[in-house]
C-alpha cells in the first residue's frame, strides 16, 4: 500500500454519512437554542415561576402602557382606599390619580434601568475578566489595576456625587450610573475562573494550533462561564431595582419619570406611615418591587439548569430523532 493510499485512510478523512440541508441546520439550531431552553424552563418550577413573573412585567412595560391609559390628576376621588371602587381597584393618591395606572406606567422606566445597568455590568465584567485571565502578563496587570481602583471607590457615595453632577433624566443613563463600578467585583471573579479554565487540555491544544484569542474565548471559555454570568445578570438586575427605588425614595434622583420609588416618596411625605387612609399608596409599589425581585431570584436559581449542556442535550430533539419517529 502506497503512502497516498495510507493517507486517504486517515481518520481525518472520515466524513459523516448524514448530510443536513440548510433548513435542517436552521431547524436544529432553533431547537437547541430556543425550544430546548423553553422545555427546560417549563420542567423546572423555579425557572417557570421566575420566567412567568418577569414576562408579566415585560408585558406590562411594553404592551400594558398602550392598553391602560396614563394616570392623570383627578381621575377619581382623592385617597380612595383599595378595593372600594372597581373603576380604581388599587385606589387613588392625593392627586386623584389611579394607582394601578401609575404602577403600570412606572414599569417601562424600571425595565430600562434594569436592562442598561445589568447589560453594562455583565458586558464590562466579562470583557475585562476574560481578557485579563486569558492573556495574562502586562494586559492582566493593567486591567486588574484599573479594576482594583474601581473596587476601592465606595459605590453609593460615587453614585450620589455623579447623580448630582450629571442630573440624569433618562432611565438608561440612570441604570448605567447605578452600576458604574458594580462590574469590578464580577470581573475579578471571572478572571479567577478563566485562569483555571485556560489550563484545560482543549484550551492548550487550541492555543498550540494558533487559534485566534477571540475564537478561543468565544468557543471554549465563555460557554463555561455562562451559568455564572447569567446568575450575576439577575443579581445585578435586583441591585438596580433596590438601588434606584431607594434613591428615588430618598429624593437623590430627579423626579422626571413615573417610578415606584417616587410613588413611595410621595406617599411618605403625605403621611402614609401615620395614616391608614394613605397606607395603600405606599404598600402597592412595595408589593410590585417584592414580586419582581422574587421573580428575578427564581429565574437566577434556574439558570444553572438552563445553561447545563447535559440538561440541554436531554431536552433537544435532533434531525435523526425525528427521522426515527
Amino acid at each position: 500500500m502506497s503512502s497516498t493510499e495510507e493517507a486517504s485512510d486517515s481518520v481525518f478523512d472520515i466524513t459523516s454519512e448524514t448530510e443536513l440541508s440548510q433548513s435542517e441546520r436552521w431547524q436544529q439550531m432553533f431547537d437547541v437554542w430556543v425550544l430546548a431552553p423553553l422545555r427546560i424552563m417549563w420542567t423546572d418550577r423555579r425557572t417557570k415561576i421566575g420566567f412567568l413573573i418577569t414576562a408579566t412585567y415585560v408585558l406590562m412595560g411594553t404592551v400594558g402602557i398602550y392598553i391602560v391609559p396614563s394616570p392623570e390628576s383627578m381621575q377619581g376621588p382623592i385617597l380612595l382606599p383599595a378595593f372600594q371602587n372597581w373603576a380604581h381597584p388599587l385606589g387613588t393618591d392625593r392627586f386623584g390619580q389611579d394607582l394601578l395606572k401609575g404602577l403600570i406606567h412606572a414599569t417601562p422606566a424600571m425595565l430600562q434601568m434594569i436592562t442598561s445597568g445589568a447589560v453594562f455590568t455583565v458586558v464590562a465584567a466579562t470583557l475585562v475578566g476574560t481578557v485579563a485571565g486569558f492573556k495574562g502578563g502586562w494586559v492582566d496587570q493593567v486591567l486588574m489595576t484599573f479594576t482594583d481602583v474601581m473596587l476601592t471607590i465606595p459605590g453609593l457615595p460615587l453614585i450620589i456625587v455623579l447623580s448630582i453632577a450629571i442630573d440624569p433624566k433618562n432611565p438608561f443613563v440612570v441604570g448605567l450610573l447605578l452600576t458604574v463600578n458594580a462590574w469590578a467585583g464580577l470581573a475579578r471573579t471571572l478572571r479567577s475562573q478563566v485562569l483555571s479554565i485556560r489550563e484545560n487540555s482543549y484550551v492548550e491544544a487550541a492555543r498550540a494550533m494558533g487559534v485566534p484569542t477571540w475564537r478561543i474565548i468565544r468557543g471554549d471559555i465563555l460557554p463555561n462561564l455562562m451559568p455564572f454570568i447569567a446568575v450575576n445578570f439577575m443579581q445585578t438586575a435586583r441591585y438596580v431595582v433596590f438601588t434606584s427605588v431607594a434613591l428615588y425614595f430618598l429624593g437623590l434622583l430627579p423626579f422626571t419619570t413615573q417610578n415606584w420609588g417616587v410613588m413611595m416618596n410621595l406617599a411618605r411625605t403625605s403621611g402614609a406611615l401615620r395614616s391608614e387612609q394613605v397606607i395603600h399608596w405606599l404598600l402597592f409599589p412595595m408589593i410590585m418591587i417584592v414580586i419582581l425581585t422574587y421573580g428575578l431570584i427564581m429565574l437566577a436559581q434556574g439558570m444553572d439548569r438552563l445553561f447545563n449542556p447535559r440538561v440541554r442535550a436531554r431536552h433537544a430533539k435532533t434531525i435523526a430523532d425525528e427521522e426515527t419517529h
